[in-house]
């Protein structure tokens, strides 16, 4: 557990940011900041913190080893074993003495090892570290203050998103936050908050109603309320920690690259992964897809490695079957478009053409449709305690006609008028709406004050609720 969230927001980050802004030079900013970060994570984590400044210092040690010509194979070699190892041992050492032990052959103590918050966010930044300096793209960094300060910076140190080192190496040295930048990151925090506290939340409680639910109350309907509502918890609870992410880094003088760009708009499960979590997506491509050959060598190829980066990416998620089949399942259906055929326009200022662009805006809609109901389907394994429990949440959504009284309670007591309109909001909210309303007259304005409305509300549902963590905490 880190710090409660009106400690966070009435305390630490004014703290930190008056601080920030009060403090003469960047040596003392960035001492002030790893203070402050190390402070956030061992507020909850007093011991693993001990385990990341390990962490960091052993990435650290690595990136001068790599720099050597006569060290680097072996440099790069120690560190992915090291940090993968890590991962191995506090996130997957108990998952795998289950699974041995299932088969029946040996029987394995299954260690119960507490999972360090964010673990799989800071290993995999590190790691990018030291294979960057390896490809030359960085220069390895000798002050091991600036490393550790990339590593623990508390706004995504623990949900992400994924930077890597370049994009903030200058930034680390020399940075200016402005006042403009400083609201402008400000208006963003607040916006990936309420995004969390007012809709996130709201969704969460339905979606956890209903999945802890007796079997037997589960039909067509409720299946697909937890379904949708799954949806929508998952997407402002994490987009909402990146916005509250990229708001705060934007206060301190950071900017990270962006890790949502409105997946639910997307046409197929190809563009969703270019909006959904892009730096996990980009981090995978750039260290694992494009060192496998990428679509260099052949369409069979290509398939096989997309399908063993996507068997990743479920696992990075978290040591349950239910995350390695949602990761495949993505992989599936990105296999599926690799050996369907792409739609073209016609040419322009033609009758043929007329026709075409028709039969092309329904196959968008349709293609949205499709990416949409796959993308749904999904989150229902990835929700899911067990795979047992998955199929058959997944098998009522789409045969479950019965309608016992049991199940129409339970689905009626869900249809609250505060969660139709979260519902309403969240539909909206979820499409790209904002860039036409940014070009309104008079948006600024109306955009701070819903900003300072939303704050507000926020914290007045903050100080009457129990501690809700991310969902993206446990990864």
């Amino acid at each position: 557990m880190v710090f409660s969230s009106i400690t966070f927001l009435s305390i630490f980050l004014p703290a930190v940011f008056l601080l920030h802004r009060i403090l003469p030079g960047i040596k003392l900013k960035n001492a002030l900041l790893i203070v402050a970060s190390l402070v956030f994570y061992a507020y909850g984590e007093p011991v693993y913190v001990c385990l990341m400044i390990a962490s960091s210092l052993m990435n650290y040690v690595m990136g001068l080893m790599v720099s050597r010509p006569a060290l680097k194979r072996a440099g790069v070699a120690i560190a992915v074993v090291l940090n993968l190892g890590l991962l191995g041992v506090f996130k997957y050492a108990g998952f795998l003495a289950e699974l041995v032990n299932s088969t029946g052959l040996v029987r394995l103590p299954v260690p119960q090892i507490a999972l360090p918050i964010g673990i799989s966010f800071f290993t995999f930044q590190a790691l990018s570290y030291v294979i960057d300096v390896y490809r030359g793209g960085v220069q390895a960094q000798k002050n091991y203050a600036k490393v550790l300060l990339y590593i623990s910076f508390f706004p995504q140190l623990i949900a992400g998103p994924i930077v890597k080192y370049h994009d903030i190496e200058k930034e680390i040295d020399d940075r200016h936050a402005t006042a403009e930048d400083a609201a402008r990151g400000m208006r963003r925090f607040v916006a990936g908050l309420s995004k969390k506290v007012l809709l996130s939340n709201v969704m969460a409680l339905t979606a956890d109603t209903l999945f802890a639910a007796d079997m037997g109350s589960i039909n067509i309907l409720t299946a697909w309320i937890a379904a949708v509502s799954y949806l929508f918890q998952i997407y402002f609870d994490f987009s909402g920690y990146s916005d509250m992410a990229l708001g705060m880094g934007e206060m301190f003088g950071f900017h990270f690259r962006e890790n949502f760009q409105y997946p639910y708009a997307a046409g197929s499960i190809r563009e969703f992964w270019r909006r959904w979590h892009m730096s996990l997506s980009g981090w995978f491509r750039e260290y694992l897809y494009f060192p496998l050959g990428g679509n260099r060598k052949g369409r069979a190829r290509t398939v096989l490695n997309k399908f063993i980066v996507f068997f990743c990416t479920g696992l990075w998620h978290g040591a349950n079957v239910t995350f390695v089949v949602w990761g495949l399942y993505h992989g599936f259906f990105l296999m599926l478009e690799e050996y369907l055929p792409r739609q073209r326009s016609g040419e322009k200022g033609t009758d043929l053409s007329k026709k075409n662009s028709v039969r092309d805006a329904a196959l968008r809609a349709a293609g949205h449709v499709y990416a949409l109901l796959v993308v749904t389907v999904g989150f229902v394994i990835f929700r899911a305690d067990t795979m047992g429990q998955g199929l058959y949440f997944i098998r009522e959504m789409f045969t479950g006609f019965h309608f016992e009284p049991a199940a129409m309670s339970l689905a009626v007591r869900q249809l609250t008028p505060l969660y139709l309109t979260v519902l309403a909001v969240c539909a909206v909210a979820s499409a790209p709406v904002r860039r036409c309303m940014e070009k309104c007259r008079g948006y600024e304005p109306f955009a701070w004050v819903a900003s300072l409305a939303g704050l507000v509300l926020c914290i007045l549902s903050l100080s009457g609720s129990t501690y809700n963590p991310f969902i993206y905490f446990r990864f």
